[in-house]
């Protein structure tokens, strides 16, 4: 903040004084101009403190208004923007906040001032070896990069120094609170930094108790939630009674009633549920934890050193329970059922049962596209639509089908043709999907193996237009990464880690530049791949006319599909007579849905 601050005049410091305020020496107390003597009313001030302009102005949000200025607080080495309103802060310390702030009804709101203090936060493993210290401007993809990448120990050491380098600052330190940020009904903030700004604020109300954390632009945390050390990116949602530790929550995220530690958790994830439990996960985004399910609940070995990883789209059931470790690929759905044993689902978009009748493990491949196509449809648009962030320093990939998920597929076709070749009595049986010596069955193989196929030809044409392309493509990387939600080239991450080992990055400010700038090639590199997908699948270098044509027709033919299971799936739901029957009549069943 650029304000300019002066000493009290004396005739200030004796008005102050008749008015209740107190401060062992006023001249560690100084003020901008304009400044309103009136507005400071029965407050303590000790250590050094500035104030900027305060005038006779009534500041509202929402639906509470107050008077600007400072009243009945205690406030000890601290900075204060330009036309705050500051009420019944019992005791704010070591904190610089923006103009336009609102503060009411606090109980603690303190910070240290020294960086090596800064509780490091313990995310995807609860023995702590993936710890990362959290900063002011640290995306998920930087969480996810300083946890994952734990055997390049100078990486680890460069992260590091990065991160105290910041820390250093009054840009990245804890204690800062961005412009128009309101904190009010709070219990307890201590090492916190609120980012907010007059186009994106941020809110903190209602019995909250924050410690040792970074909360990012236009969130949200309201109704009892408590957090200690964790990060939020932009945009996030906590409420109603949310307990969260040693966790990194992503953009457009949404917790409530629930319980997580000790994760990352990528954007878009919503997670309501009074009985949702979720620990030593990695979730990769666009994910949904129904009620009653219980993720780290169980750990399989003598110490708590057990993970899960799931890939985008993770969907469990109701009251689903799973053995760590386990990893997911992306989009699955699964069933409802209590998992006895590790799980590494390598099947993406596919439908996951427990039956327990048959003493077996179903898969089955390719579900979402071949029952359930509105919402495999409805999900690569929603995630986009419902971005309303104005910071969007984390790149996100929100389309379902993407080259990470398409590399997925082309694995799921190699295992399918091998277990359907090897299929006995028409039963194709998977292998290391499950821990344990009873089978694991895949269902409808053949029509998941044609689905997937169809998959990959409606991925690349619609990236690749319906004009034969006139360039030569680069050869298409066929190894992706999915960085915090950026998807990023294998090889272009090796090379970006080494540049930070060999010191060409030199900070994390040039880090996000250069992340910044894979992204902004992204949209060549995807077209690339897509031209790969139809190369790969017809079993040649470069297409012809004849090949173009005949994937022209075959993507017409799959739009018409789309359409047509759309409104198959969704028609389900319209003539269930059991979803009807609560309604008197159609007319009140259309007003109400």
């Amino acid at each position: 903040m650029d304000i300019r601050y002066r000493n009290l005049t004396q005739s200030e410091i004796e008005q102050l004084e008749r008015a209740g305020n107190y401060a062992e020496d006023w001249s560690a107390v100084k003020v901008a101009d304009p400044f309103c003597v009136d507005c400071l009313r029965n407050n303590i001030f000790d250590g050094e403190v500035c104030l900027g302009a305060i005038e006779r102005n009534k500041v509202t949000r929402g639906d509470l208004t107050l008077r600007e200025g400072i009243y009945d607080s205690t406030l000890c080495n601290i900075v204060v923007g330009n036309h705050p309103a500051i009420h019944h802060v019992r005791i704010l310390s070591g904190y610089t906040l923006g103009n336009n702030v609102l503060l009411f009804n606090i109980e603690e709101m303190t910070c240290t001032a020294d960086p090596h203090t800064v509780a490091w936060l313990e995310p995807m493993n609860e023995n702590g070896g993936r710890r990362l210290l959290p900063f002011t401007g640290m995306t998920i993809g930087d969480a996810y990069l300083w946890a994952r990448y734990r055997g390049r120990k100078v990486l680890m050491d460069k992260l590091e120094q990065f991160t105290y380098d910041i820390l250093g600052t009054k840009e990245g330190r804890y204690g800062q609170v961005g412009d128009c940020c309101v904190i009010k009904n709070t219990k307890t903030l201590h090492n916190v930094s609120v980012r907010s700004k007059a186009d994106d604020p941020s809110c903190v109300d209602g019995c909250i108790v924050l410690s040792d954390g970074v909360v990012g632009y236009g969130c949200t945390l309201e109704y009892g939630v408590i957090a200690v050390r964790f990060l939020l990116g932009e945009h996030v949602h906590l409420e109603f009674g949310l307990r969260l530790n040693d966790t990194v929550v992503g953009d457009n995220s949404t917790l409530a009633r629930c319980e997580v530690g000790n994760s990352i958790i990528f954007p878009a994830h919503e997670q309501h549920h009074n009985n949702s439990f979720l620990i030593a996960g990695l979730i990769m985004g666009q994910s949904n934890i129904a009620a009653g399910g219980t993720i780290g609940s169980n750990h399989n070995s003598r110490t708590a050193d057990n993970e899960l990883a799931a890939g985008r789209g993770f969907w469990p059931g109701l009251c689903c329970s799973f053995k760590h470790s386990s990893r997911f690929a992306s989009y699955c759905l699964i069933a409802k059922a209590d998992y006895p044993s590790e799980l590494d689902i390598q099947l993406p978009f596919a439908l996951v049962n427990n039956n327990v009748a048959k003493d077996r493990l179903e898969v089955m491949p390719a579900y979402w596209w071949m029952y359930n196509m509105y919402a495999m449809d409805r999900n690569s648009k929603k995630f986009a639509k419902r971005d309303k962030r104005v910071v969007k320093a984390q790149h996100i990939e929100f389309d379902n089908l993407a080259p990470d998920t398409v590399e997925e597929i082309f694995h799921g076709v190699e295992l399918l043709r091998k277990w359907i070749a090897t299929s006995k009595d028409g039963l194709v049986l998977a292998e290391s999907m499950e821990k344990s010596k009873r089978p694991t069955v895949v269902l409808k193989a053949a029509e998941g193996l044609k689905a997937y196929e169809d998959m990959l030809v409606f991925y690349a044409m619609k990236n690749l237009g319906e004009e034969p392309p006139t360039i030569h493509y680069p050869q298409p990387t066929k190894e992706w990464l999915n960085i915090g939600g950026q998807l990023v080239a294998k090889q272009d991450m090796e090379q970006l880690i080494a540049d930070v080992e060999n010191g060409s990055i030199g900070s994390w400010h040039q880090l996000h530049d250069c992340m910044d700038t894979l992204w902004k090639g992204y949209p060549t590199q995807k077209e690339a791949h897509a031209y790969g997908v139809l190369c790969r699948l017809a079993g040649v270098d470069q297409l012809d006319d004849t090949l173009w044509q005949q994937y022209r027709q075959r993507y017409a033919a799959i739009q018409n599909y789309i359409e047509e299971q759309k409104v198959a799936s969704r028609q389900k739901d319209d003539i269930n007579p059991f979803r009807n029957m609560t309604y008197w009549d159609t007319a009140e069943r259309d007003a109400v849905l």
